[in-house]
């Protein structure tokens, strides 16, 4: 079906018919957005796809509601929202027209499903409520903040609204899923490099990316130290031990802690070392062969203090 309009409910809105909606109108470009909850508009026909209103979900008959009795859950019992269900039906078709590699769709769509729907959601129903002081700062409530003001007296206020963060919306799903893509670009490159590495325990690569979840991956766990180029020098980083928090297999030394230029290539003695972060994590040099230097005399002096590396557990 090839629908004409794209119908949704009036009034206010929420994150779960914005997302649905960026879903649907990059499929559906040539289809016409309707906020209303009209008999006349939310009652399933040929021309139409009806989210989040409607009180019924029947993908055959294009209609996608879950706040009515008997809504439908996940296999893990979990509530959907409209964006969840919309998701479910057209998020492959979606990462397709996005001209993502085939190879790759399936990655994506559980990727996304998993940390950007769920979680939405989740939210919608109730089921997960944020709190804190970041909890206004979560994209739901972001997106919501965009709604018109109480005294707005302009009756297309809503509408207007409501496209305005359409194209916000917009914005987040595809950096989000464009980062997902990316990752899984980079995760090809680095297990070349690992493959390349053998057993040292430094992994050159050929420019920065996501490296962690592929080094994880191949159970890499005599790694150390990453060594890439950046735009005028070289990085030397370290690499975390977990997803969460900051500590690393190996911290770089602690003569180098803070120091730059003629100060760290006196302790380090090594032509070109140009930084190390304070916080021992990061370091840079002006050539290939200083960077490399520099990670294998940290590597030298982090086992020699006996530096154990998990594999990131």
């Amino acid at each position: 079906m090839i629908p004409d309009f794209l119908v949704t409910h009036s009034g206010g809105f929420h994150a779960d018919e914005l997302l649905s909606s960026v879903i649907l109108t990059r499929l559906f470009p040539q289809a016409r957005i309707v906020r209303s909850r009209a008999p006349e508009w939310i009652t399933p026909g040929e021309d139409r796809i009806i989210y989040d209103v409607g009180g019924s979900y029947d993908p055959a008959a294009g209609i996608f509601d879950h706040h009515q009795r008997g809504a439908p859950l996940r296999d893990d019992g979990q509530p959907y929202s409209s964006f969840g269900l919309i998701w479910k039906h057209y998020g492959r078709d979606y990462l397709t027209a996005s001209d993502l590699p085939e190879v790759h769709v399936e990655a994506v769509y559980a990727s996304f499903d998993a940390g950007f729907v769920v979680p939405v959601d989740l939210t919608d129903n109730g089921a997960l409520s944020p709190s804190g002081p970041l909890a206004g700062l979560t994209l739901p409530a972001l997106l919501e903040t965009l709604k018109p003001v109480f005294d707005e007296a302009s009756p297309e206020a809503d509408d207007r609204a409501f496209h305005a963060a359409l194209a916000v919306a917009r914005s987040f799903v595809e950096a989000r899923i464009a980062q997902s893509a990316a990752k899984l670009r980079a995760e090809a490159i680095v297990h070349q490099a690992i493959e390349a590495a053998g057993r040292g325990r430094v992994l050159e690569l050929p420019r920065g990316m996501p490296f962690r979840p592929a080094i994880v991956k191949a159970g890499a766990d005599q790694l150390l130290f990453v060594v890439h180029p950046r735009e005028k020098d070289w990085c030397v980083t370290g690499i975390r031990r977990a997803e969460e928090g900051f500590e690393l297999r190996a911290d770089l030394p602690a003569a180098w802690a803070g120091l730059t230029n003629g100060a760290l290539e006196a302790v380090c003695g090594i032509e070109g070392a140009s930084f190390c972060h304070n916080g021992r994590f990061i370091a840079a040099a002006r050539t290939r062969e200083a960077a490399l230097a520099m990670a294998e005399l940290a590597v030298k002096e982090a086992l020699s203090i006996g530096a154990q590396p998990n594999g990131g557990s």
